[in-house]
């Protein structure tokens, strides 16, 4: 919960500085004697400071996401199931040496191949998949 509260406190501090950029932003045009709000106040103010490289994306950064590498999967009738014991033996729907699906959040985003690091083990990624895949995967 810590985490939690922590964001949205960041969320609420993060809100008032915005209305403020906003009255900020209304009190300039009023001293400039323009009547009402202009296409450069509240948003179109905050529009016209991002750069054009990119989205600004430092709020998001610091956002939890669960990373998955599946293997492969199978379908099983449950008293299969309940019939494994140790040392049984799964056949997955994959081939050995196909490359792994990395999930972010359960959409698919990358595959690649295990490595060992440092008896510890890893994945190099051999393929990414494109924005407009990940895009068109979510609906």
């Amino acid at each position: 919960m810590d985490k939690q509260d922590e964001l949205r406190r960041q969320r609420q501090a993060l809100k008032e500085e915005m209305e403020a950029a906003d009255k900020l932003g209304f009190q300039g045009a009023d001293s400039a004697g323009l009547k009402g709000p202009t296409p450069l106040d509240g948003v179109g103010a905050r529009l016209r400071d991002r750069s054009t490289s990119g989205p600004d994306l430092t709020m998001v950064m610091d956002i939890p996401v669960r990373l998955t590498l599946e293997v492969g999967g199978s379908d099983m009738p449950i008293r299969d199931l309940l019939q494994l014991h140790q040392g049984a033996i799964v056949e997955l729907d994959r081939q050995a040496g196909e490359p792994l699906d990395v999930l972010v959040n359960g959409t698919l985003i990358a595959r690649g191949e295990v490595v060992v690091i440092e008896d510890k083990l890893g994945i190099r990624l051999t393929e990414v998949v494109s924005q407009a895949e990940r895009l068109q995967s979510l609906r």
